[in-house]
């Protein structure tokens, strides 16, 4: 009986053991697609500012500090304290609230097409990825535990019809989001990640 008992506990020890170390292979897989998404927005937001007047780079920017993000109202972790409280749940799903919230206006960020082209496929790619996570952490737990999923408006009435003006601070304005938003998930994938090496140290 005795030896029964062994077996199971190994057995069982066994299947916990490959189902972490798949989590570990599919959090560094979203991890490093994320930060090649990073990477992208960063080069992306640079071109971009390289291409204004140092006059309009600061009324740019002091602009967009004045401005929100459609993605601001997806509630998420104030600091990093509350993110490293913050279950690997939550985390996840927060980050695929951020991405999902990027598949449409991705399409029209300002950059080379060559970049650009490689963005949506890449978000679509990272969503379902952090979908797998969601399901294999969740445990019968609903995807969403806050409630309903906030429908997001049209991205700052970008799609507009907008004059010269207009169109350059909301260009400036969709790179600086992207960034923002890139970084988050960033960082939210990367302590997700560390959980599950509890000798790890996952301060940020």
């Amino acid at each position: 009986m005795e030896k029964v008992v062994v077996l199971l506990s190994v057995l069982s020890l066994g299947v916990s053991s490959q189902s972490v170390t798949d989590s570990q292979r599919l959090f560094s897989i979203a991890v490093s697609r994320v930060q090649h998404l990073h990477l992208l927005a960063q080069r992306l937001f640079s071109d971009f500012e390289s291409s204004l007047q140092t006059e309009e780079q600061r009324q740019l920017n002091k602009i967009f500090l004045q401005d929100f993000c459609n993605s601001d109202y997806i509630i998420s972790p104030i600091d990093k304290h509350e993110t490293q409280r913050s279950s690997v749940l939550k985390l996840l799903s927060i980050s695929y609230r951020l991405i999902e919230s990027w598949e449409f206006p991705s399409r029209s960020l300002y950059g080379g097409s060559a970049q650009r082209y490689q963005i949506s496929p890449k978000l679509s790619e990272l969503m379902r990825g952090i979908q797998l996570l969601i399901k294999a952490n969740q445990d019968g737990a609903e995807m969403f535990s806050d409630g309903v999923v906030p429908q997001l408006a049209p991205y700052g009435n970008y799609y507009q019809s907008l004059g010269e003006d207009e169109s350059l601070r909301r260009s400036y304005e969709l790179l600086a989001c992207f960034k923002k938003d890139m970084h988050k998930v960033e960082t939210y994938l990367t302590v997700a990640k560390c959980r599950l090496s509890p000798e790890a140290n996952c301060t940020l």
